[in-house]
């Protein structure tokens, strides 16, 4: 399950990314995309940052300041010929996105 943390982006920093990036749209808030997690530092993905196997994130910790971070891709894929890629950063904490437990939703009848 994903930290259901979230952040508004500071307005310079909006302006830093896109300078930073070929993609002009930047979301003003984001999720921590990390695994469940209550305290320590949380990671937002902003938009890839042109560079092959590069994006920038929103990384903040607490009500601390955010700052922009340029991180390279988790490297790590699922066994397998169509093997599922990890969606965080290299060197993350905790499991890699594919690993995430699905949550059962019961049905409506």
């Amino acid at each position: 399950m994903r930290c259901t943390h979230w952040r508004r982006v500071p307005l310079d920093l909006v302006r830093e990314a896109r300078e930073r990036s070929a993609d002009t749209c930047i979301d003003r808030a984001v999720q921590c995309q990390l695994p469940a997690h209550d305290d320590g530092q949380h990671s937002g993905l902003l938009t890839d940052a042109g560079a092959y196997g590069t994006a920038l994130w929103l990384r903040w910790h607490g009500t601390d300041d955010a700052q922009l971070v340029l991180l390279s891709d988790c490297p790590v894929v699922a066994p397998g010929v169509d093997g599922e890629g990890c969606c965080l950063f290299s060197d993350h904490a905790k499991q890699h996105t594919r690993e995430d437990a699905l949550e059962e939703v019961p049905c409506a009848n």
